[in-house]
């Protein structure tokens, strides 16, 4: 690896890649205890890394074009926080992490939506239990990676786009249940059906942890407290129209609905009828714009023109307030639907957007 031999002078022992993901339907779903439904995209964050005999660790990253280094007695930020988070727990959950050089490399385009953090998290770890032997089963990894964001990066996510990065399979879509983290893999090879997933990078970069993201956390689980239930997918509409607050119930609402629209995806493409599930990808995006209020100007204004120029189905992914747009459109109809979004994009004034068609791609792995 280039990047490492650059940094440090030498090969490194080993290199390791994790993906970023798309989340083709289930959004704020994951923390409620719901159901979603990524893929893997085949843009990856690499890192090579090379163990050293004393527990600290020095980190560049040629994004950032910065060199880190630390060891546990002091706190890192910045982008640093994601690496050193993953040493944290992984030394929280009883593991003898070696120090270690390493070098990070990365291509998932970042403040898209498209889970770079997660990315990072996920092949971090993935090198340093390899570098040290540490048995630590794959089914276990997402959750450590999540805890690392939550409680040191302090970005309060949910499991979704860690078991992403870690553990999806090329050519299928991950349904988690994010309660029992029971996974299934749904065959989703789109271009056997003649089929591609354009993504749409609106160039409206979100900024999660600023307070909006949490606060539609907070008002979720608060809103199953009141229903009396563990978290909002043991609710049902029904209860939801109880809340005694509108805003509540607009957000209680999105999530009841948006699990559903999930299983019934599920059930479309275990069928092979994966054009089909086009209206429940718009029915998810009008949810998140009028109930959820996370969309923002460019984004729907993607999907309308994604829509009008033909695509099954289109919706934002990601945690919102900017980030991408999914449309499922026929394989030879996506230039033609990605040159109707620049031209929607011109005629408002906004900076022109970046698209490409996602392959469903497998998750993190040693190189």
């Amino acid at each position: 690896m280039k990047q490492f031999v650059t940094a440090f002078g030498a090969e490194p022992e080993g290199v390791w890649a994790a993906p970023g993901r798309v989340n083709l339907i289930g959004e704020h779903t994951d923390y409620n205890d719901g159901f979603v439904l990524p893929f893997a995209l085949p843009h990856r964050t690499v890192v090579g890394a090379s163990r050293l005999d004393s527990p600290r660790w020095t980190v560049w990253s040629e994004q950032a074009d910065e060199q880190i280094d630390f060891d546990l007695s002091e706190r890192v930020t910045g982008w640093g926080a994601y690496v050193a988070g993953v040493v944290w727990v992984l030394r929280e959950a009883g593991f003898d992490v070696p120090g270690a050089q390493m070098a990070i490399t990365s291509d998932v385009p970042l403040g898209a939506g498209l889970s770079s953090s997660a990315a990072l998290e996920s092949a971090v770890l993935t090198a340093l239990v390899d570098l040290g032997g540490l048995d630590l089963p794959v089914d276990e990894r997402p959750a450590l990676a999540q805890k690392a964001e939550n409680e040191y990066a302090g970005m309060p996510c949910g499991i979704m786009d860690q078991s992403a990065s870690i553990r999806c399979r090329a050519g299928h879509a991950l349904f988690l249940d994010c309660r029992s983290l029971d996974v299934e893999h749904i065959p989703f090879d789109v271009a056997t059906d003649g089929l591609a997933v354009l993504v749409i990078d609106t160039r409206a970069p979100h900024r999660h942890v600023t307070g909006e993201y949490a606060k539609r956390r907070e008002t979720c689980e608060e809103a199953a407290r009141v229903l009396g239930v563990p978290a909002l997918r043991d609710a049902t509409l029904s209860s939801v129209s109880s809340l005694p607050d509108e805003v509540m119930r607009r957000r209680a609402r999105h999530v009841v609905t948006e699990d559903q629209r999930v299983l019934d995806t599920v059930e479309l493409l275990r069928s092979g009828r994966i054009r089909e599930i086009g209206p429940l990808m718009t029915a998810s995006h009008a949810s998140m714009r009028d109930d959820f209020e996370i969309t923002v100007p460019e984004v729907d204004t993607a999907v309308e023109a994604a829509l009008s120029a033909g695509a099954y189905g289109a919706r934002m992914t990601g945690g919102g307030f900017g980030g991408c747009v999914l449309a499922l459109v026929d394989a030879d109809a996506a230039p033609t639907v990605a040159d109707a979004v620049v031209a929607a994009y011109r005629a408002k004034g906004f900076t022109p957007p970046e698209s490409f068609s996602a392959i469903p791609s497998g998750g993190a792995t040693r190189l």
